[in-house]
Order: C-alpha cells, then structure tokens, then sequence
C-alpha cells in the first residue's frame, strides 16, 4: 500500500469525522417553545399557544413566571421576538438573559424596566463574569416596544459579545483575556425568561410602585431561534469545536464591521442613557480595565 496515500486517506477520515461531531452539537432551534424550553415557575400563568409557536408570561400579586430552555450552550446566536406589556408597567421587570450555575457564573442580561404609562421602558444590559457583574449598560430604545413585536439577539463567540434589537448592535463586549479581564467562553449557559415585581428597585430605584389595578401583566414571545453550540456530557466540548470549525457559521468569528459600528455609535450616542465606563464617582479608583481599553467611545 502507497504510505502516502494510506496517511491521506486517514487525514480527510479524521477531518469528515470532525465535521460530523460539529453538526451534531451546533443547531438551529427554531420556534417551538414546547419542544425547547421547560417552565421554571409561575405555571398558572404561562400560556402557550399555536402548537408551541406563541408563550406569554404574565404577573399577578399572586406570582410572576417564567421559562428556561432544555439546552446548555457555549456560543452561539440567540434571537427571540418578544413584546412588552403596554400602558403603566411601573416596577415591574421582564428579563430575557443567558445564565450558568454557581457562585461563580456567567450571564449576559436584557433586562426591560417598566415604567408609568407616557414614559419608554429602560433596556438594562449587563454581563457577568466569574461572578461579578458591575457592567451595566442603559438604553431608552428609539421604539415602543410594547406596540409590537421586535427582535433581541445575543451573539456569543470567542471574540465578543453583541448584543442586538431587530439586528441593530446596541453593545459590544470584546474578549480582552489578554490585559486580565475575565470573558464568559468556560461554563454553558441556559436561556431563562421571566415576568416579575421589582417594586423595590426597577422604576425610579422604587419610588414608583406596581399599580395592581393594572394586572395580570403579561409580555408576550414568539419566533425563538437558537444557532448555538449546545454542551452536554455526551457532546464534544463546545469551545473546540467552535474556535476549529468555522465553516458556514458566520456566528462563530462574527464581529462588528465598519458599517455596523456605525449603527452602533449611533445607538450609544443618542439612545444610551447609562454607560459603566463613564460612572467615574462609581469607580473613584479607576474605571475598570476593559473601559480604559475601551469597546466604547
């Protein structure tokens, strides 16, 4: 037998081979609430609908509620279509995040804050790392979104963090390992959604409470998709397989091109009413280190 063509042919083995176990762990869900998620809490008042295509949460004095997805992922893109409760939505808070277990967890955070009837809901971003948190972003959308449905995207890669409404990025987190600063790319996260009362701090840090007379409050989702690696006990480990196989999979090296950052600056500059970076009675001792090197201006 030709040696060389015996080490070809176990090479182009190994590489399909590699390319049967990525397909097998990154996969589009898509749509079907029933098929990829489990309710959490508040059974009474979830509802769903259209054969898994419609789920709504609602709150009540009684419980809020919410959902988490089956899968585990490390990395991917994750889309959901969601629409706030219209009207005084005041203290109470919807979330739609990725999260880990643990002390020490990861999280990537949407957060809508309610407000009275006449005011814009505050979109509250934040990602935790390790444990800690303290990287809030704030942003007054230039939509109602309680009129309609529109698009909340978290994008997850190696590189960076972006996060987008109806595709327009809003935020960036950049993997900066390099100058110390740790980046959630070691621990799966799940997908959680919830409808609950914040009446202690979401609106006005509290001092405007949940109007009951309002309730049930109820926010509404459809069109969930999930281009995501899922990490499980019997699937090839996730990070290896992302940062190998590029292929097909704009995701994975995704990052911010030239017009995109411009969309990006636009939001930041008009929308953004909160930024971390620039709380420097927060941080009398310094702003912190990914500010400095900053994913900002």
């Amino acid at each position: 037998m030709d040696l060389s063509s015996s080490s070809s042919h176990k090479i182009s083995t190994m590489l399909l081979f590699a390319a049967f176990l990525s397909s097998l762990v990154i996969i589009a869900n898509a749509g079907n609430f029933i098929q990829s998620f489990d309710i959490n809490w508040g059974n009474q008042n979830v509802r769903i609908l259209e054969g898994g295509q419609f789920l709504s949460l609602s709150l009540d004095k009684i419980s809020g509620s919410g959902f988490q997805s089956k899968n585990e992922y490390l990395f991917g893109r994750i889309d959901m279509q969601i629409k706030l409760m219209s009207g005084n939505s005041a203290g109470t808070v919807t979330t739609y995040y990725l999260s880990s277990q643990g002390t020490t967890h990861d999280e990537i955070d949407f957060e809508f804050l309610g407000n009275l009837s006449g005011n814009p809901y505050t979109l509250h971003t934040n990602i935790y790392t390790q444990g800690k948190g303290n990287r809030e972003q704030q942003f007054h959308l230039w939509f109602d979104p309680a009129a309609d449905f529109h698009t909340y995207s978290v994008l997850w890669n190696p590189r960076c963090i972006i996060f987008l409404v109806d595709d327009t990025p809003i935020r960036e987190f950049k993997n900066m390992e390099a100058i110390g600063v740790p980046f959630p790319n070691k621990q799966a996260m799940r997908i959680y959604s919830s409808l609950w009362n914040a009446n202690d701090w979401a609106t006005m840090g509290g001092r405007v409470k949940i109007d009951w007379t309002q309730a049930p409050f109820t926010a509404s989702y459809r069109t969930f998709n999930a281009d995501a690696c899922v990490q499980s006990s019997v699937s090839p480990n996730c990070a290896s397989v992302v940062t190998s196989t590029t292929s097909g999979r704009g995701w994975q090296t995704q990052e911010l091109d030239a017009a995109s950052r411009k969309r990006l600056e636009w939001v930041q500059r008009h929308h953004m009413i909160y930024n971390y970076c620039t709380d420097f009675k927060r941080f009398p001792q310094g702003l912190p280190p990914e500010c400095t090197n900053s994913f900002l201006e």
